[in-house]
């Protein structure tokens, strides 16, 4: 599937599906955005029929991703990060909005997520796109002391 270019200072952003070669790449940016990273593992198990995994490339090169799993007619965004040197230049939200399109495409009724209470970028985005706060998880994710809760959030799309 081709991707329509997006330009940004020069430089041409697409996204593009995920491929496993590029799980280096993908566990580089995975480290440097998490305390409690995702295994390659998990990654892998994400490589099937009930998954969309999404690249995010600038010049070819992977600066950052997306996992969404499809369940009945929701797509639940799993994991969307963008490698650190690559924060507020709008990555994010261009590979939000691929995969809000593709979910609309793929007759899901809604886009669900988690996200740290404490992650406000994340949160600034997410409702700048339209996501609504449903519900609170206690104790969702591993810090560094203990665990923190995660606000669950949705954008209705059909």
């Amino acid at each position: 599937m081709s991707e329509p270019i997006h330009a940004v200072s020069g430089k041409s952003r697409q996204v593009r599906a995920l491929h496993l070669d590029d799980l280096d790449a993908v566990l580089d940016i995975e480290r440097q955005g998490y305390s409690h990273p995702w295994t390659p593992g998990v990654f892998r198990d994400c490589f099937h029929a009930n998954y969309r995994t999404w690249a995010l490339t600038e010049d070819k090169e992977v600066i950052g991703y997306a996992v969404v799993a499809y369940m009945v007619d929701e797509a639940h965004l799993l994991n969307l990060c963008v490698a650190r040197r690559h924060h507020r230049s709008g990555g994010a939200r261009y590979l939000l909005r691929h995969l809000i399109a593709q979910a609309r495409q793929e007759n899901m009724s809604r886009v669900l997520l988690e996200v740290r209470l404490s992650n406000e970028p994340a949160v600034t985005l997410y409702n700048s796109e339209g996501f609504e706060q449903i519900g609170i998880r206690p104790q969702y994710y591993p810090a560094v002391r203990g665990r923190e809760s995660a606000r669950v959030m949705a954008l209705v799309i059909a």
